[in-house]
């Protein structure tokens, strides 16, 4: 068996979007191992690349490969809040995931500036490994600010509205 390089970054660009942690392929000439970490799937690719490790040289020119790899894009580092005004509550993302200002696409917000909530009213959604978690509001507020764009991905703690408690 014998592993071209595009059948390499083919099967590395499979291995990165499942959720497989470990990769063995042996030929007759040589022997390709695949660790990664899942729970650090924000690194993608480059994470999978960087614990790669190879038993016998697969391919004479490593360059090609580094500068096929390189073409990937990193993902964009979260987004940071502005500084607020002291007078306003800021909701956080309770985990890591994508944020969704409404139900599904084409439908109206949950919110928008200038809203009054009420405790217990969805206020976004939170998709985290499929699942669509609702976000509610936990206190009566106007929605003074939301930071954060629709089908963003988020970091856990990251602020995405903030609020006047009433």
């Amino acid at each position: 068996m014998k592993l071209e390089h595009e059948d390499l970054n083919r099967l590395i660009e499979k291995i990165s979007t499942s959720d497989i942690q470990e990769f063995l392929l042996e030929g007759e000439d040589f022997k390709l191992k695949i660790k990664r970490n899942v729970f650090d799937q924000n690194q993608g690719i480059n994470n999978l690349v960087s614990n790669t490790t190879f038993d016998k040289q697969i391919i004479t020119n490593q360059k090609n490969i580094n500068d096929n790899i390189s073409v990937v894009n990193e993902p964009e580092a979260p987004q940071v809040a502005p500084p607020g005004r002291s007078d306003l509550t800021e909701i956080t993302s309770p985990m890591v995931g994508t944020f969704y200002r409404a139900a599904a696409p084409g439908e109206e917000p949950f919110v928008e500036v200038g809203n009054t909530v009420k405790v217990g009213q969805t206020i976004c959604i939170l998709e985290a490994m499929k699942l669509m978690n609702e976000i509610e509001s936990e206190f009566n507020a106007e929605i003074v600010e939301i930071l954060v764009e629709n089908g963003t991905p988020v970091e856990f703690g990251q602020v995405l509205m903030r609020v006047k408690q009433s």
